[in-house]
């Protein structure tokens, strides 16, 4: 049954921050996937017998793709399959699978926030024993293997029905077509109060999940509308579609901009929430306020304890170098360590694996805790909603008693997409060029503290990660870092950060971008990057 198929080497199959993402056509070359799942198989060891998990988020292509890694990983020689119905399972959801059941590791399909549909964007990444990213030792194994090959191992039998619950075999390996929804969903219910917040939408509380034609609706309709008893339609875009139903699947203001307009207007629900592809970023939108996921990670760090599964506090919290040092603010007044990371949730395992941290964050609208080993959208809207739950007020007052405790950390992020890779590449060496120079020299306003080219120790196993992004810190708080981000399709996409902290709650109301001009002035002479790229102005705006 098993069938050895000669192939050659594909080049460019390198894993970014988090799998291997690439247009759908690229993906749909003869051997493609094949090549980078054997490369898989052919790095890790002791699987034989083992459980592996795999799931997606329903993209286009992500059915093809489970049946070529279901009659691979037979051949490979794994014990088990646990596949989730219609091959659909969240990225947080299969970290809870593995975590629950001691599986071996998994296979996520996912191009996370990226765009779906014939022409969009698809990825494959592998997740540990711990439920969480493979780390780079892995990645890099896995992608010296993809230069070497000579062939793969596949299982010459029908496709599986995966759209059956229940058993089936590919020789001596059980598939097992599970609800990809259960596990996951019996996780929340031990973290989280679910009889409080039952009572918070009996009494009146009004609420819109977008998911944005991805993986979360079935999550979001199952839970909030079902155990929790949200009105019907509280939950919208529910059915995961191959092209994202035309949604482009960041949540962001920008791209969900039917919810941002409808919690800024007149007739605004409590609360707003969306998520993103695969489930793990998360957008919180209060009746005329959008929470910045900075924010967000800041303020339900400092809340974590009214949910019961944090009922005895956190440990630590853990952010990446881009995000703001809201959440430095929370860690300093609740006498906790606070670890600052590169980008990519592989580098917060370890921490949580430790001990060490509790909840983690991204600037990029990822939030998550120690439950699983990704971040986790579903489980950001729950601990807003027990937040809602106990202190019974506007999502915009608890953002601004927050400030007015912690000071406010003004913060955006200004993306060049497609940006062509020499001329990136530019931006970046000119910078770093500057960076001995560059303390104590002033700008206007704003003296350069301190510049680096960010480099991170990690305290649990002694690797040294190092060009994880350009920081410019100024005196009094203010920040810029650039960074070229890994998980774009096409060309390089150029990351600014830009921040600017204020304690004094007499300025804590001006336009983020307005409040933020000295540093944006000052970012665009150091980098040069107008001249660099030629794009007068930033694709996105975050």
């Amino acid at each position: 049954m098993i069938r050895t198929v000669p192939t050659t080497p594909i080049d460019g199959q390198k894993p970014g921050t988090s799998g291997l993402r690439k247009k759908v056509p690229v993906y749909q070359q003869p051997h493609y996937v094949e090549n980078f799942v054997q490369s898989i198989f052919d790095t890790l060891e002791g699987f034989a017998g083992k459980t592996l998990i795999v799931g997606g988020d329903g993209r286009f292509y992500n059915r093809e793709v489970v049946q070529k890694i279901l009659k691979m990983a037979a051949a490979a020689g794994f014990g088990r399959i646990k596949v989730g119905q219609g091959g659909l399972m969240s990225t947080p959801a299969v970290s809870a699978v593995i975590r629950k059941y001691g599986a071996f590791g998994g296979i996520v399909l996912s191009a996370s926030h990226n765009p779906g549909g014939p022409d969009g964007d698809f990825g494959i990444k592998y997740n540990i024993g711990n439920g969480g990213p493979a780390p780079e030792k892995i990645t890099d194994a896995i992608f010296a293997r993809t230069k070497t090959i000579s062939e793969y191992k596949i299982t010459d039998v029908p496709d599986v029905d995966i759209d059956q619950l229940g058993e089936a075999k590919i020789g001596d390996t059980v598939v097992e077509v599970v609800d990809p929804v259960s596990d996951y969903a019996e996780l929340m219910q031990k973290l989280f109060d679910f009889d409080a917040l039952s009572a918070l939408f009996k009494s009146g509380f009004t609420m819109r999940f977008d998911a944005m034609s991805a993986i979360t609706g079935p999550y979001a309709k199952r839970i909030i509308e079902g155990l929790l008893g949200a009105a019907p339609g509280t939950v919208v875009n529910d059915t995961p579609l191959p092209d994202f139903g035309g949604h482009h699947p960041d949540p962001n203001p920008v791209n969900a901009k039917e919810l941002y307009d409808l919690m800024m207007g007149p007739d605004a629900p409590d609360f707003g929430a969306a998520s993103d592809g695969d489930g793990d970023r998360n957008l919180i939108i209060g009746r005329g306020i959008f929470v910045t996921p900075s924010d967000s990670l800041a303020i339900l760090a400092a809340h974590a304890d009214l949910a019961p599964g944090y009922a005895k506090g956190i440990a630590g919290i853990a952010r990446s170098m881009p995000t703001s040092l809201a959440a430095d603010q929370v860690a300093k007044a609740m006498g906790i360590k606070i670890y600052e990371t590169p980008t990519g949730w592989k580098f917060f395992g370890n921490l949580l694996d430790a001990g060490l941290a509790t909840v983690c964050g991204e600037e990029s609208a990822g939030t998550g805790s120690n439950h699983i080993r990704e971040k986790d959208g579903v489980w950001a809207v729950l601990l807003w909603l027990t937040l809602l739950a106990k202190r019974r007020q506007p999502v915009i007052d608890i953002v601004r008693e927050h400030w007015a405790k912690y000071g406010r950390n003004y913060y955006s992020r200004h993306d060049y997409e497609a940006v062509p890779t020499e001329a990136a590449n530019g931006v970046m060496e000119g910078i770093r060029s500057q960076i001995p120079s560059l303390p104590g020299q002033s700008f206007g306003k704003l003296k350069v503290h301190s510049a680096d080219d960010f480099a991170y120790h990690d305290p649990v196993d002694g690797s040294d990660s190092r060009n994880q992004g350009l920081r410019i810190l100024f005196e009094g708080g203010s920040r810029a870092v650039f960074r070229l981000s890994g998980t774009g399709t096409e060309g390089a996409t150029l990351r600014v950060y830009l921040e600017r902290y204020e304690p004094d709650t007499a300025h804590q109301d001006i336009e983020t971008q307005a409040a933020l001009s000295d540093v944006i002035a000052v970012a665009r002479k150091i980098s040069g990057i107008v001249e660099k790229t030629g794009m007068a102005e930033p694709t996105v705006v975050t």
